[in-house]
């Protein structure tokens, strides 16, 4: 006589999230991480690595606005080494928030970076 187990199927779990974790922390440890994670994303289309994503390409924006006023003698120097500060305080955060598997924006730009970068 043959006995049959039932078919049971797996748990769901939230793996999007987990399996975005070190795509959305590669992002924010260079550039060259942030292209590395866009193009390791354009295959899985994963939500959560392209939110932290997303958040990082604002920084790497902000990031250069600040390089371009810091060619201001005097006035863009001081913002630059202030936005310095800024910058690095949002980029432990942003990447805090991935290794976290927290999907929240930065402090400061982080909603306007949802707004800006919302096609990419």
């Amino acid at each position: 006589m043959e006995t049959t187990e039932p078919k049971t199927t797996p748990i769901e779990t939230n793996t999007s999230t987990s399996e975005g974790k070190s795509i959305a922390t590669i992002a924010y440890l260079t550039i060259v991480g942030l292209i590395i994670a866009f193009v390791m994303n354009n295959d899985k289309k994963n939500e959560f690595a392209k939110y932290h994503i997303r958040q990082s390409l604002g920084l790497a924006a902000t990031g250069l606005a600040l390089g371009i006023i810091g060619l201001i003698p005097i006035l863009g120097w001081i913002i630059n080494i202030l936005g310095f500060f800024v910058i690095i305080y949002m980029w432990i955060m942003g990447l805090m928030n991935a290794v976290n598997e927290k999907q929240s924006p930065v402090p400061l730009l982080g909603k306007k970076y949802e707004e800006w970068f919302k096609n990419v």
